[in-house]
């Protein structure tokens, strides 16, 4: 089986394929990744044991975007098809059996390389493909999975709400979390020494914004580490951070420390860690890695979170776009260290239903379905 990217850069979409492809790997199925664009998703994949190939194609990816025009999108799409037969004579060569398309853009690719390695197609589905995220595409990339798909495996009963599936075989399969990896959890700390993290990619629908404009609201004075680079040209948004930082008086409180090999880790610090995206979340996963390495987590009260989090039980869920909402449930978590406590533990408990291995086993269950090759297989 291979796993289509259209990028070697780390992002959440990215990792989760990745921790998928390595897990497959590891059980003992022959497992292959084509990677567009180098990057270190290359190193990460072949420590997992996974067959990599850099198939460089002709344009750059990062300038088809949802909020682009509409030439710009039509030639991209044009590009990325073109690039799919450039991919197809990769899967030939390899003998894949299946190609798991891992993003939108890699479903455009894998549409003619699956056609000319006649191998089925696999949609992994991390995005709600809604007008909230794809605008007037949304109802275009539905019909086209719905076309060229032989299954689907989303990550969140959300996103699979989504889709166009009709007959065909479909899974949902939680982005999981290698608990063999996760650091043994620090005490919470007491209220005046509380650290705080957000992790993610820097860019505007995740909402970092929305957590500073917040933090100038709280009554604390807690440390903030906001974990994550700027990927895929957006690096104008993390200087608009750094600025709205210094406008708000919290050059004092905040860290800015860029992209983490190992955001477990660094999360493993943390006492409290934030998830407020502007849009919806597809899933969440790192409110289950927050949640697993037993932080106290705050997140967005729509979407994929909805699905993880029990509100005031294992964590907190906080009405999107309201930073004076998200202040108060900073202070109030950040002064009940019972509380975080309780919600701490409880969390721990809970991300063990997101296991990768549970992951694996769902995905496989589709991929089964979408070829005989992987149905006779026994690691």
């Amino acid at each position: 089986m291979t796993f289509l990217s259209h990028t070697g850069a780390p992002s959440g979409a990215e990792l989760a394929f990745t921790r998928l492809a390595c897990a497959l790997a590891q059980q003992g199925y022959r497992t292959a990744a084509v990677l567009t664009a180098p990057g270190p998703l290359t190193d990460l994949l072949q420590e997992g044991g996974v067959e990599v190939t850099v198939s460089p194609v002709c344009f750059d990816s990062r300038s088809v975007t949802r909020d682009g025009s509409v030439m710009p999108i039509v030639r991209g799409a044009f590009a990325m098809l073109a690039a799919g037969w450039t991919v197809g004579g990769v899967l030939r060569e390899t003998k894949s059996s299946v190609v798991i398309a891992e993003s939108t853009k890699a479903l455009l690719m894998g549409t003619i390389a699956s056609r000319r390695a006649r191998i089925p197609l696999v949609w992994q589905v991390h995005d709600r493909i809604s007008r909230e995220y794809f605008g007037w595409l949304a109802p275009l990339i539905r019909f086209l999975g719905l076309v060229v798909a032989h299954a689907f495996i989303a990550n969140s009963q959300g996103t699979r709400r989504t889709l166009w599936t009709l007959w065909k075989p479909v899974t949902v399969a939680y982005p999981g979390v290698d608990l063999t990896t996760v650091p043994d959890p620090k005490p919470q700390r007491p209220a005046d020494l509380v650290r705080i993290a957000m992790v993610g990619r820097l860019t505007e629908w995740k909402g970092q914004d929305l957590v500073l404009e917040a933090l100038a609201q709280t009554r604390t004075a807690a440390e903030v580490t906001f974990i994550g680079g700027s990927h895929f040209g957006e690096e104008q948004y993390g200087a608009r951070l750094r600025a709205l930082t210094e406008e708000l008086g919290l050059s004092n409180r905040v860290t800015f420390v860029g992209h983490q090999p190992r955001p477990l880790t660094a999360m493993a610090d943390a006492d409290i860690v934030i998830q407020y995206t502007r849009l919806t979340e597809p899933f969440g996963q790192v409110v289950v890695e927050a949640m697993a390495v037993g932080c106290a987590v705050i997140a967005t009260d729509l979407g994929g979170p909805t699905e993880i989090v029990t509100n005031g039980v294992d964590g907190v869920l906080v009405a999107p776009n309201r930073p004076g909402e998200l202040a108060r449930a900073i202070d109030d978590l950040v002064a009940d260290h019972e509380l975080r406590l309780a919600i701490a533990a409880r969390a721990m408990d809970r991300a063990k239903a997101f296991s990768l291995a549970a992951s694996a086993e769902s995905a496989l269950a589709v991929l089964r379905s979408a070829t005989p090759e992987i149905r006779s297989m026994v690691p």
